[in-house]
């Protein structure tokens, strides 16, 4: 969804150029706020012409886990006034991508038919930061579809070693 990510865009920048001091905090609560923001029944509630930017404040305000930093209010604030809401996820992924870049780092997500150990995803880990060569904030998901093995994908890169990509190209072989 293109419109979504040029409307983030700027609140992301924004976000990024004034928690300069504190990205990790920035970082927690945006991440907060976005999970929060994403509820469909939330945005209902927002989409409404009934409801106030205040109500509106005040809920998501009321549902974080953590007390809001005075600059994580404004930030609320500033992007449900602006009837941005719907656009808080795309901007906690753009912010996370900037705070990455600055870093040197990337997110992987490491999909597992089983659990991962600490020891292995460590291993895991250092592997594929050879590989791709930069520091990786790896995040495991299960999937029982892979049968066993992982697929890894790191921003549009994907390495897929699992049974269930193996037998599919095998599949190919097979019938060409």
């Amino acid at each position: 969804m293109a419109e979504l990510a040029t409307i983030a865009r700027p609140y992301a920048e924004a976000l990024f150029q004034s928690a300069k001091s504190d990205l990790n905090g920035a970082l927690v609560w945006v991440e907060e706020l976005a999970a929060i923001a994403a509820d469909p029944g939330l945005q209902q509630f927002a989409g409404n012409p009934r409801t106030t930017s205040q109500q509106v404040y005040d809920l998501v305000a009321g549902i974080a886990k953590t007390a809001l930093p005075q600059q994580a209010q404004n930030f609320l604030r500033t992007v449900i006034d602006n009837g941005r809401l719907s656009a808080l996820p795309e901007i906690a992924a753009q912010f996370r991508a900037l705070k990455n870049a600055q870093g040197g780092s990337s997110d992987a997500v490491v999909y597992s038919a089983f659990p991962v150990d600490g020891a292995a995803l460590a291993d895991v880990s250092a592997t594929l930061e050879k590989r791709f060569g930069r520091k990786l904030n790896v995040k495991v998901e299960l999937d029982a579809e892979l049968i066993g093995g992982i697929r890894v994908v790191v921003g549009d890169e994907v390495l897929d070693t699992s049974v269930k990509a193996r037998l599919e190209q095998m599949k190919v072989a097979l019938t060409a």
